[in-house]
């Protein structure tokens, strides 16, 4: 039986096992990462930041860390954020090894591997109505929104040279867009679309060259 984010016990029992799985494995990456982010010398190593995992529960998500350290910082990153974004960070931005701190969130049930990305604070307030409606999924590191729309938002907000153009942007073409996505995942959330979901993600990371074919294609 689903609780009211929609986690069965078979969801989050995959969630602890491949958790568990991928810190054991991914350990040594994870202690590499922390070195380099160290040896920076211009701020922590893990980022905190405040996101909801329902309409008034949040909590700390924690990253790597991959920009420099600003006394204010608020709203989504965009191309206004760009110049902070440090050499390091933008590599691990690029395959997604920031968010590997995140298994500690999914071990305390904070999040899921896939659901609709948590939201900040400030966008669910705007949005109340919307987000009770998608928050109603767990949050997640993935899911069909970030999938399909990531790469889009990113040209989107990288076009943006001021907090409020990133603001604006991303309230009017990446909230409705990405809130869709996370409903359709909703409306058809099951432990066999999460498997699928997470096999896309990790086959984003694979090189072309090295994957498998069918039918003629590459996947």
């Amino acid at each position: 039986m689903a609780g009211g984010d929609g986690v069965t016990p078979g969801k989050r029992l995959f969630d602890i096992v491949l958790a568990l799985v991928l810190a054991v494995i991914l350990a040594p990456v994870m202690l590499v990462i922390a070195g380099l982010v160290w040896r920076g010398r211009d701020g922590p190593i893990l980022y905190g930041s405040e996101r909801m995992r329902s309409p008034t529960e949040a909590f700390i998500l924690w990253k790597f860390r991959t920009m420099t350290v600003a006394a204010t910082d608020q709203g989504v990153t965009g191309g206004d954020k760009s110049a902070r974004i440090t050499p390091l960070g933008a590599k691990l931005r690029r395959v997604r090894l920031d968010e590997l701190p995140q298994l500690w969130n999914i071990l305390r049930g904070d999040i899921s591997f896939v659901g609709p990305r948590p939201p900040l604070r400030r966008y669910v307030e705007m949005f109340p109505d919307l987000y009770a409606r998608v928050l109603r999924s767990r949050p997640g590191v993935t899911g069909l929104a970030s999938l399909v729309y990531a790469a889009h938002e990113e040209r989107i907000l990288a076009r943006a040279t001021t907090p409020e153009e990133t603001e604006a942007a991303y309230i009017r073409r990446c909230v409705p867009r990405k809130a869709a996505l996370d409903l359709i995942y909703q409306r058809n959330r099951s432990l066999w679309l999460d498997v699928k979901l997470v096999a896309w993600t990790t086959a984003r990371f694979i090189p072309r060259r090295w994957r498998p074919i069918r039918k003629g294609r590459p996947l």
